[in-house]
C-alpha cells in the first residue's frame, strides 16, 4: 500500500479517464474535460499533484507538521511505511536520519530511488506489507505512517507491527486524513459515487488514532492538526501562512491529523 495524499485521486487511472479541472493531481495544468488517452501511473499522479499550487502547499504543510513532531533525526534509524515515491523518507534522510522506505509497489520504490538520487541522499528501500513488516523487533528509532491507515482493512494490526519494530523509547507518528473537515466532506461525496480510493477509505479523529496507539501498547504524546485551508489553490496560498498557528491552537477543522506515541523504555508492547 502506497500512501495517498490529501487530495488523493484514482490510483488506478486507466485509458480515456476524464480529468476535470481541480479533481486530479496536476489538473490545474489541464483544461476542464481533458481526456487522458494513456494509463496514468501512481508515480505520475504523485508528481502531478506536487506540481500543482494546491498540491505543493498542502504537501509542505503536512511535511512540516510531521517533522516538527518527529524531532531531531540526526543519526536515527527511520522507517517510512507506505513510502510511495519517497517524500517522507527523503526528508528524513535530508535531516540526517538513516532512512528506510517500505512500499508494496515496485514502481513506487523505483520512483523513490530516482527522487532520492536527484536530491543527493541515500535510502534503503524495501518491498513489504505493513501488517507483516519484514524487519526484526526493535530495529528503528522512529516509524512514520502517513496517510496509510485510512486504506488498511486492519489498521490495529499495522500499528502493532510498528510498535514491534520500534526500539524502547522509540517514537511512532501516525498521520492521517482527518474525519471532520471540508476536505473530508468532498472525499465522502466522491466515495459515494464510487471514486477510488475514497469509496474504501476510513477517516479517523485524533482520539481514534490515539486509541490505535494505546491498543498497540504505545503511549500517546502529541495530537495535532494541519491543513486548515480549503481545497483551493488560491485560498491555500492566502491561508497557508496561518496554518502553523491554528495547529498550535488545536483549532477544529483540520484536514490532516498527526498523533505521536512512544514505546515503553522497558521495551514492552502490551496490546490492550
Amino acid at each position: 500500500m502506497s500512501r495517498t495524499n490529501n487530495e488523493g485521486s484514482d490510483f488506478g487511472a486507466t485509458e480515456a479517464t476524464v480529468v476535470p479541472e481541480g479533481e486530479r493531481f496536476g489538473a490545474a495544468a489541464m483544461r476542464e474535460g481533458t481526456i487522458e488517452t494513456r494509463p496514468v501511473t501512481t508515480a505520475e499522479i504523485y508528481a502531478r499533484w506536487r506540481t500543482s499550487t494546491l498540491g505543493a502547499i498542502t504537501e509542505r504543510a503536512e511535511t512540516d507538521l510531521v517533522f516538527e513532531l518527529a524531532g531531531a533525526l540526526e543519526g536515527k534509524r527511520v522507517l517510512d511505511i507506505g513510502t510511495g515515491d519517497g517524500t517522507y523518507a527523503i526528508e528524513a534522510a535530508i535531516r540526517g536520519g538513516k532512512s528506510t522506505g517500505l512500499d508494496t509497489e515496485q514502481e513506487m520504490l523505483q520512483a523513490a530511488r530516482d527522487r532520492a538520487k536527484t536530491r543527493g541522499v541515500s535510502l534503503t528501500l524495501s518491498r513489504g506489507d505493513v501488517q507483516h513488516l519484514p524487519f526484526k523487533p526493535e530495529t528503528f528509532d522512529v516509524v512514520l505512517a502517513i496517510t496509510v491507515l485510512c486504506f488498511l482493512p486492519d489498521p490495529a494490526a499495522a500499528v502493532r507491527e510498528m510498535a514491534r519494530v520500534l526500539v524502547p523509547g522509540g517514537r511512532c507518528l501516525l498521520g492521517d486524513l482527518a474525519k471532520h473537515s471540508v476536505w473530508a466532506v468532498r472525499r465522502r461525496i466522491r466515495g459515494w459515487f464510487g471514486a477510488e480510493p475514497w469509496k474504501r477509505a476510513q477517516f479517523r479523529t485524533r482520539c481514534e488514532l490515539k486509541e490505535l496507539m494505546q491498543t498497540a501498547g504505545l503511549r500517546p504524546e502529541q495530537l495535532r492538526g494541519g491543513v486548515y485551508f480549503p481545497p483551493s489553490g488560491a485560498l491555500a496560498r492566502i491561508l497557508a501562512p496561518i496554518d502553523p498557528l491554528l495547529s498550535q491552537l488545536h483549532a477544529p477543522g483540520a484536514a490532516f491529523t498527526v498523533v505521536t506515541g512512544v514505546k515503553d523504555e522497558r521495551g514492552r508492547v502490551e496490546a490492550r
